[in-house]
Formats: structure tokens, C-alpha cells, sequence
């Protein structure tokens, strides 16, 4: 068992009908409270609202211009996407970003990313939304431009989908960018992950689910001859509901519009504070050391307040 570090993921639209100036304040009211019990705050990034969102079109926070600002205003976190979407920046433009975000920040960023899967913010936005293995082909060339950027100037790469040619990236990032790639599809999101990143994390699941993928990943790492050891463990839950009663958090947990859309229980952590930091532990004994947690009850601050309180401690021995 590893010794777990926790991160919050950003809401991202409001869970109300809170305008964009309000939920600005709500996410740096709980980025606030949760300093110093969380080391990490994670924003997603979509264009249009997912997780079974109904009704009107919230406002809705891009992501890299919403880092850059928290980013700035709160300086003990660090802060990365859950996840980027390859598809929507040009790897190599993405790559000078990221550089000069690691500059600004002190290093204090995580390149997560991902190849991206909601089809209706494609077609709305205008991208074009071809098949998995083209979208991860993609990612696996954006990966590599990113790294061959961060560490020669200049850089060149060709690869299937994107190519650059002398492309330079002063000041190259120090410490260099972790990567981390987002997904559980076995056959080829893995293999990614296998041939690419620092850090891995897996959206939701149960720790069954976490241990078969993990076997799936291992296999993809032997026929490359990696060390699986060498990949960061992370996992995203779906909500968090921690209350004094098993009743009061089920019921903070299913008034969540995110609890059904996420999977229900099997990806959430539900219960008092002793049964959500067994729920926590059954990962960390799997290897995974750092968790994304997201508050059913946001932009209330009872759930998170009271996870920080009574959750923290417990997962601290």
C-alpha cells in the first residue's frame, strides 16, 4: 500500500444555475478550505457540459485559460487537466503552452491528457471526430512532439498525423512536464499509456475494475520491456459523499446530478468518514497513490469541509 495524496477536481459549469463570475468564486472559496489538505486540483476540459447535463447551457469555464488563473492565485497547488483533449490544441503550439505555464507556475504543472471522446462539443465546435484509433494515433504523435519539444531545441518529429520541423521551445520546461494519459480502453488507450506517459489515471471504477486494468496495462508493458513500477497510479472518482450517517451521505450522493452519470456506486465514495477511507484504501492497496476527488454537494462546502476534517486523517496512518 502506497501513501495516497488527494486532488481536486474543478467543477468546470455550475451544478446550479450560478452565472460564470459566481462559480469563479465558489471554486476559489473551496480551493480555499481544501489548501493544505489537497496537493492537486485537476480541471476537465470540455466545451459543452457532459455527464448527463439537461437543459440550458451553462456557462462554462475553458480549461487551460481557467488553470493559468487559479494556477496564479493559489500557488501551494498543483494543477492539471483531467483531461486535455488532444483533438482541440495543435501538439506543437500545446507543448509551447505548456512550457511556458511550467515557467509561470514555478513547475507546478501536470500535462493530463486524453483523446477526447464527446462527439456533440466536435461537432458543435467543428472538429472532426474520427474514429478511436485514429484519435489515439493522434495522441500518441501529440505526446511525442510534446516531448521531443520539452527536450531539444530545435526539435523535429514525424510521425502519422502531426509533424514538426525545428521547432523550438525556449525556455524548455524545468522540472520537465509529467505527462499523464487518461482512459481504460484496453487495447489501445493502454498501450498508450504503456509506450507514453509518466502518470496514468482511470476515470471511475471499481478496485476490481482498477485491478484488471492494471493487469491489461502491465501485459502492454512487458512487450516493450517497461517497468510498469515507473507509471504514477491515479483514479478519478465519480462523486464523494462523506456525512456523521450512511443515510445523510446517500442522500447527498443522490441528489448529485453527476451520481447516476458517473457510474452510481461503484464509482463513488459514499458513507461515513471510516467507509470512505477504506473505499480509498482498497486503491492505494492496489498501487494507486494519488486520488481526484469530486464533492456530490459542490458548491456547498459540507461534504468537502467535512472530508477534509475527518477523511484526511484517517488515510494519514
Amino acid at each position: 500500500m502506497v501513501r495516497v495524496e488527494l486532488g481536486w477536481r474543478v467543477p468546470m459549469w455550475p451544478a446550479d444555475d450560478a452565472p460564470g463570475t459566481v462559480l469563479v468564486r465558489q471554486i476559489e472559496n473551496h480551493l480555499r478550505h481544501l489548501d493544505g489538505a489537497f496537493r492537486t486540483a485537476w480541471l476537465s476540459d470540455h466545451v459543452v457540459p457532459g455527464n448527463g447535463w439537461r437543459g440550458p447551457h451553462p456557462d462554462t469555464l475553458e480549461a487551460w485559460s481557467a488553470i493559468c488563473h487559479f494556477a496564479a492565485v493559489f500557488p501551494r497547488y498543483r494543477f492539471g487537466h483531467v483531461v486535455m483533449n488532444n483533438s482541440f490544441r495543435n501538439p506543437a503550439l500545446l507543448a509551447k503552452m505548456a512550457a511556458t505555464t511550467q515557467l509561470l507556475t514555478g513547475g507546478r504543472l501536470i500535462m493530463g491528457i486524453g483523446a477526447g471522446w464527446k462527439e456533440d462539443e466536435y461537432t458543435s465546435y467543428g472538429y472532426p471526430y474520427p474514429p478511436p484509433a485514429i484519435r489515439i494515433g493522434q495522441l500518441e504523435d501529440g505526446v511525442q512532439i510534446m516531448r521531443a519539444m520539452w527536450t531539444a531545441s530545435p526539435a523535429t518529429f514525424h510521425g502519422r498525423h502531426f509533424s514538426v520541423t525545428d521547432a523550438y521551445c525556449n525556455p524548455m520546461p524545468d522540472p520537465p512536464i509529467p505527462i499523464m494519459i487518461g482512459g481504460a480502453g484496453e487495447q489501445l488507450t493502454l498501450r498508450a499509456v504503456a509506450r507514453h506517459a509518466d502518470w496514468w489515471n482511470m476515470p471511475g471504477g471499481s478496485p476490481a475494475t482498477y485491478r484488471r486494468k492494471l493487469d491489461v496495462l502491465s501485459g502492454h508493458c512487458a512487450t516493450i520491456r517497461r517497468d510498469p513500477a515507473t507509471i504514477a497510479l491515479t483514479w478519478e472518482t465519480g462523486v464523494v459523499a462523506v456525512a456523521p450517517t450512511r443515510a445523510e451521505a446517500r442522500r447527498l450522493a443522490q441528489a448529485s446530478r453527476f451520481y447516476q452519470a458517473s457510474g452510481g456506486d461503484e464509482a463513488c465514495l459514499i458513507g461515513e468518514p471510516g467507509d470512505v477511507a477504506d473505499q480509498i484504501r482498497a486503491f492505494t492497496e492496489l498501487g494507486v497513490g494519488h486520488v481526484i476527488l469530486r464533492f456530490a454537494d459542490f458548491p456547498a462546502m459540507d461534504s468537502a469541509a467535512y472530508f477534509a476534517e475527518h477523511v484526511v486523517s484517517r488515510l494519514e496512518t
